[in-house]
């Protein structure tokens, strides 16, 4: 029987993360390994007292032992150490994915047997984000905007379904369009990253894509959350910048990070809110322009009922 597991470094509140570790094991992860970048004690004992469920504080008597007392300052070095750490010690799966703590795979069918599937030669499987409509309930059934394949349709396709600020996105998403992967586990010399893996040099050695699942990304809840992430994610996160424009310089690109200094400069908080409420918010209009461009998905995550099943002393908090 193929097993698989996932690895994440959460910086979050207990119900946030046994959510997410739930509703995994209930999809069929064999094993999930979650690193506390901040203190969390309740979630802490819950995942210790889960069989399928390894737990680690990153304190720093963690990176004492395991790097020298280097704790890297920005999360993304951070989680890509955990990741490496994970994958060493997951003798018992055949798969280890890296996610975040708001992403959650959707597959039509079991993951297991899709990965099982795969020639014996396939060391990395890509899955492909799909993101969040701000405003949609998870739980009763959610919209999101589909990934768009690169190619020469991607740039019209963006500009028709967010006329004002399409130019400024990467395939017409807020954050990343990269996805995440499973690695084959036991690989000697491989290194995991956030979005991909290295080994010998080689970025993704023996890669496929697998559209029979999709990383459902929770990127923007709501304008609340958005907005309360928002300085975070401008200076170190999703946002930050040195990360690069969504159309090269010579044609006028400016990164996200650009793009929402300019709003915030010259109309504050209207500016962004009017950013996302083009390119985030659940509306009909939205709805309607993915719809007609075959761009539209939808679907449900019973986080209370996995909850409940799994850690059912905070299934009614």
């Amino acid at each position: 029987m193929t097993t698989w597991g996932i690895v994440a470094t959460v910086k979050a509140d207990a119900l946030t993360i046994l959510r997410f570790a739930a509703y995994h094991l209930e999809l069929g992860a064999h094993r999930i390994y979650i690193y506390l970048d901040a203190p969390c004690p309740e979630a802490k004992k819950a995942l210790q007292n889960h069989p399928q469920t390894r737990v680690v504080r990153t304190d720093d008597g963690y990176w004492d032992r395991h790097n020298n007392g280097n704790r890297p300052a920005m999360h993304q070095p951070r989680q890509t150490f955990n990741a490496t750490r994970a994958y060493k010690r997951a003798k018992d799966l055949d798969w280890l994915m890296h996610m975040d703590v708001d992403e959650f795979l959707v597959s039509d069918g079991r993951i297991a047997s899709h990965l099982a599937a795969l020639p014996p030669e396939i060391q990395c499987a890509r899955v492909r984000p799909m993101e969040l409509l701000a405003g949609s309930d998870p739980q009763s059934g959610a919209a999101f905007k589909a990934f768009i394949p690169a190619g020469k349709q991607r740039e019209k396709t963006v500009a028709a379904l967010y006329p004002t600020f399409g130019q400024h996105l990467k395939g017409g998403f807020l954050s990343h369009i990269a996805g995440k992967i499973f690695v084959r586990t036991g690989i000697k010399g491989l290194k995991f990253r956030i979005h991909n893996a290295f080994l010998d040099g080689e970025t993704n050695p023996n890669h496929i894509e697998m559209p029979q699942i999709d990383l459902a990304h929770f990127h923007a809840n709501d304008w609340e959350s958005w907005y309360a992430h928002f300085a975070y994610r401008h200076r170190e996160g999703s946002y930050r910048a040195n990360l690069g424009p969504a159309r090269s310089r010579d044609r006028g690109g400016i990164n996200m990070h650009e793009l929402f200094a300019l709003l915030f400069e010259e109309e504050g908080e209207v500016g962004l809110r009017a950013f996302f409420d083009e390119v985030c918010a659940d509306t009909p209009a939205l709805r309607a322009r993915l719809a007609h461009l075959g761009m539209l998905r939808h679907a449900s995550f019973p986080f209370d009922i996995a909850l409940a099943k799994h850690f059912p002393a905070f299934a009614s908090i």
